[in-house]
């Protein structure tokens, strides 16, 4: 369909952007309703259908989705790189146990640096419902 800009999770292209060094933009979402969007650097795993940010559990975005509750809260994580772009939205929540920090600490490794150590550490886990993007 013309316009239509979802992709596969499984597409090489995806993969490849995924495996590259970009930067990217968490959207959450205040209290009132207003977006907060804030710089972050994210994973994709399409195999279990995550995408993972490392923070601090004191951070603004941190707090905004676990005041969600369990159930979690939409969130955006949008990647430019030029004309390709590629958007992931998704339900997220907070997890501390140390083997989920962990697994988003070791995947961060691999595609931006090794984080520094930070014993307040977060992982918000976004359940991908679509990609969209122009890659």
């Amino acid at each position: 369909m013309p316009g239509d800009h979802r992709l596969d999770p499984y597409d090489e292209r995806v993969t490849a952007f995924c495996r590259e060094r970009h930067l990217a933009t968490l959207t959450t979402l205040r209290a009132d309703g207003t977006p907060h969007v804030v710089p972050v650097g994210v994973t994709f795993d399409a195999g279990a259908n995550l995408a993972r940010v490392i923070t601090s559990g004191t951070s603004r975005k941190a707090r905004h989705v676990a005041a969600a509750g369990p159930d979690g809260t939409p969130v955006a994580v949008c990647h430019v790189d030029g004309r390709r772009w590629l958007t992931i939205e998704g339900r997220a929540v907070v997890r501390s146990d140390a083997p989920a920090v962990a697994e988003a600490e070791r995947r961060y490794a691999e595609r931006y640096r090794t984080p520094r150590p930070n014993p307040e550490r977060v992982v918000i886990e976004i359940t991908v419902t679509r990609l969209l993007g122009s890659l």
